[in-house]
């Protein structure tokens, strides 16, 4: 039991950051000078789901999301989350690393094709917006503990990406 709950706590945050919970840190918050967060967004997905029985719409959620974390492992990019159907992730918070930017797009060009390939019945486009800058990551409850993300790079990444167009990534200079 043991082995098995450590293993889904694995799979929860990112594996540093559970190591350094599982060693005793009290507060885990950490300051970055430059990362670049990613947020997608699936177009006209909810009039879509309502349509579906629900372990249908589960199912296609299940078919996308695979499909990004697959791309985000490709790239050296960790989701933080989704949200609904939206997806939220950052390059350059766990290993400081110069081509954050460059990851980050590369995974964002490759999500945008990923969804035009994917057969879920229908098709499906995203809109992606991206923004580097400065963040703060850290660890926040207790009971339903998440690792997440805070600073005005996130809500800019997060305009971009509900200002944007289908099938189109919208990036800050």
């Amino acid at each position: 039991m043991q082995k098995r709950s450590e293993e889904i706590l694995l799979r929860v945050p990112p594996e540093p950051i559970v190591r350094r919970m599982m060693g005793g840190d009290a507060v885990i918050a950490d300051a970055h000078d430059a990362v670049t967060v990613l947020f997608a967004d699936i177009v006209g997905f909810s009039p879509f789901a309502a349509k579906l029985p629900p372990g249908e719409v589960v199912r296609v959620l299940e078919q996308v999301f695979v499909a990004f974390d697959g791309i985000a492992a490709r790239f050296g990019v960790e989701k933080i989350k989704t949200i609904g159907d939206a997806y939220m992730a950052v390059a350059g918070v766990l290993s400081a690393c110069e081509d954050h930017a460059d990851r980050a797009a590369r995974m964002a060009r490759a999500m945008v094709e990923a969804l035009e390939r994917l057969d879920v019945g229908t098709r499906l486009a995203i809109r992606v917006g991206l923004h580097s800058g400065p963040a703060v990551a850290g660890v926040i409850g207790t009971d339903k503990f998440l690792y997440d993300l805070w600073a005005d790079t996130v809500n800019v990444a997060s305009r971009l990406e509900s200002h944007g167009a289908a099938g189109r990534v919208q990036i800050t200079a």
